[in-house]
């Protein structure tokens, strides 16, 4: 009885083995449709709001409300907060989602000043005297790390509340 057990307990794990294919066929083509190489992000030409969809909605959502189950802050009618406060500026062009995105410095600082855009995400949290990210500066920017984020993010939330800001990020308190 034994030996049926071992012999069924091999069986099972050799059977997922036997039907995977470690190394890829070279005689496979690419499906209908995908035979020329995909253009990078940086170089297709897409719309501001196109880029939000491909590098910000999976996380923030296609409304910036974000979510607390996967610790992603809310943009819409905040974001513009954290320009009012030293590092604030520094800190959106620095967070991983943004400096580490497929987009040239350009199209990210596009992607920013669209977000705070009377009509944008940001609302009327974004600053009066709003001036407006260059990709000369966003790239400057996004070159120096953020060494860590929920600290920095802490920081930058307290100056805001000593300013009398309302924290409607949409994450809990010890944030």
């Amino acid at each position: 009885m034994r030996l049926l057990w071992i012999v069924a307990l091999a069986s099972a794990m050799a059977a997922p083995l036997a039907l995977a294919r470690a190394i890829p066929n070279p005689n496979q083509t690419h499906a209908p449709g995908n035979e020329s190489p995909q253009t990078p992000i940086a170089q297709a030409g897409y719309s501001t709001p196109v880029n939000y969809q491909l590098q910000c909605a999976g996380c923030h959502l296609g409304n910036g409300e974000g979510s607390v189950a996967n610790d992603t802050p809310r943009m819409k009618d905040f974001v513009g907060n954290f320009l009012k406060v030293p590092g604030g500026r520094e800190f959106l062009v620095q967070v991983p989602g943004m400096s580490q995105s497929a987009l040239n410095d350009d199209q990210l600082a596009d992607l920013i000043n669209w977000l705070m855009r009377p009509d944008g995400m940001a609302g009327k949290s974004v600053p009066e005297h709003y001036q407006p990210y260059t990709g000369e500066e966003v790239g400057r920017i996004r070159k120096v790390p953020m060494l860590n984020l929920p600290q920095t993010r802490a920081g930058l939330i307290e100056q805001m509340r000593a300013k009398g800001i309302a924290i409607e990020d949409g994450m809990p308190m010890a944030y």
